[in-house]
C-alpha cells in the first residue's frame, strides 16, 4: 500500500470511528445508516482526494465525503422513524431495504377487495398519513408496485397489479405528493411471497408495496 493510500485510509478511520448506536434488541454495536453513509462518503472522498495528488487532498475529500454522505444517511433515518410512527398499528409493514431504501408492505389484501383494483375505505387514512411523512421529506423517489394471488388468469392478474399501483399513486397524488416522484408497475402473480395453496397465502399474495428510495 502507498503513503497516499495509507493517508487516506487513516483519515476515513478517524472520521468514523465512533459513531456507533446499541441495538435495543441484541445489545450489540451496530451502525445507523447516517454513518454507514458518512463512511462511504468518507472513502469516496478520501480517495479522490488523494488522486487529485494535491497536499491534504485526502483530509479535505474525507470530511466532505463524509458530510454529504452523513446528511443524506440522517435524513433517511430520520424519515423511516417518521413512517414507523406514523403506520404504527395500521398493518402496513415498513422494511428497511439495503441502506436507503424502505419498503411499505400492503399485505393481505389491505385496501382491496379480491379481484378488485378500487381502493377501500379503510387504507385512505393510512395512506393519507403516508403522503404527509412523503410530503414532509420530499428528497426520495418512490416505486409503487402491485402483486395478485394466482387465481384467475396471468394476463387478468398482471392488468389487475397495474390498476392496483396506480390506484395507490393516484390517492398519494391527491395529498400533493408530486407525480414525478412515482412510478407504478405490476408484477401480476409472479412474485408471491407466501403459497397460493391455501386462502391465508393468497391473501398474503394480494398485495402492494411502496418502495422509497433515497435521492
Amino acid at each position: 500500500m502507498n503513503k497516499k493510500s495509507v493517508t487516506a485510509l487513516m483519515v476515513v478511520t478517524l472520521l468514523t470511528g465512533c459513531v456507533n448506536r446499541e441495538n435495543a434488541t441484541t445489545g450489540e454495536q451496530e451502525m445507523n445508516t447516517a454513518t454507514k453513509s458518512a463512511l462511504g462518503g468518507a472513502i469516496a472522498g478520501a480517495l479522490a482526494g488523494v488522486a487529485t495528488g494535491k497536499k491534504n487532498g485526502a483530509l479535505f475529500g474525507a470530511v466532505g465525503g463524509a458530510a454529504i454522505g452523513g446528511g443524506i444517511g440522517y435524513y433517511f433515518d430520520q424519515q423511516e422513524a417518521a413512517l414507523r410512527q406514523e403506520l404504527l398499528d395500521s398493518g402496513v409493514q415498513v422494511k428497511r431495504v439495503g441502506e436507503n431504501e424502505l419498503q411499505l408492505i400492503m399485505a393481505h389484501g389491505i385496501g382491496f377487495n379480491t379481484g378488485s383494483y378500487q381502493l377501500s375505505g379503510s387504507i385512505f387514512s393510512t395512506l393519507n398519513g403516508v403522503a404527509k411523512i412523503l410530503n414532509e421529506y420530499p428528497k426520495s423517489s418512490l416505486r409503487i408496485i402491485g402483486h395478485t394471488d394466482s387465481v384467475g388468469s396471468s394476463e387478468s392478474n398482471l392488468t389487475l397489479s397495474e390498476r392496483r399501483a396506480e390506484a395507490v399513486s393516484s390517492q398519494l397524488m391527491q395529498h400533493n405528493v408530486k407525480s414525478g416522484r412515482m412510478t407504478t408497475l405490476g408484477y401480476g402473480e409472479r412474485r408471491p411471497i407466501a403459497t397460493n395453496d391455501t386462502a391465508s397465502g393468497r391473501s398474503a399474495n394480494r398485495r402492494v408495496e411502496i418502495n422509497i428510495i433515497a435521492n
